[in-house]
């Protein structure tokens, strides 16, 4: 795995979370908040834990031992509130990640899980699993949209890639 095609495939991942939050940011604040039997209770608990998961994992990569003050669902009572959050992450994150050399792809990353077991992967690893999270989470939420009447349309990579001319 080189930098160059993790900047792409992060590019798409956040190209696709845009069109997510256009239609996230239609819904009434009572449909965001709505349970809605979802692995993560509603639309905002299932962003919400997009975003946890994302600034856990870039915090764990960038050395934290355990990281604290994570965002909570309580956190965000409007899409807006959520949203703004989420784009401060990604501008940490797309920092973080044009700091890596090619070298950097393959250190190995010691962490320990939220219950406090450790355990190593290499910095590719986890760059890729975060962005298989965040598609599956993803297409959990474009669903949870569709059904609210906010399709966000298509997110497909390939959409992205064609757009971009790559």
């Amino acid at each position: 795995m080189k930098t160059i095609d993790l900047i792409i495939l992060y590019d798409y991942n956040y190209w696709a979370s845009a069109r997510i939050w256009r239609a996230a940011l239609q819904v009434t604040p009572e449909a965001f908040v709505a349970d809605n039997g979802s692995s993560h209770g509603s639309l905002r608990g299932t962003l919400t834990h997009l975003l946890f998961a994302e600034t856990v994992w870039r915090r764990r990569l960038q050395g934290e031992e355990m990281p604290s003050g994570l965002p909570q669902v309580g956190d965000f009572p409007t899409p807006q509130a959520l949203h703004q959050a989420f784009l401060a992450e990604e501008a940490q994150m797309r920092a973080y990640l044009d700091s890596l050399t090619d070298d950097n792809l393959q250190a190995i990353v010691h962490y320990k899980n939220t219950k406090g077991v450790p355990f190593q992967n290499t910095t590719w690893h986890v760059l890729s699993h975060m962005l298989n999270h965040g598609t599956q989470h993803r297409a959990e939420v474009a669903a949870m949209l569709t059904e609210l009447g906010h399709s966000p349309g298509d997110v497909d990579m390939i959409l992205y890639l064609r757009e971009k001319g790559l």
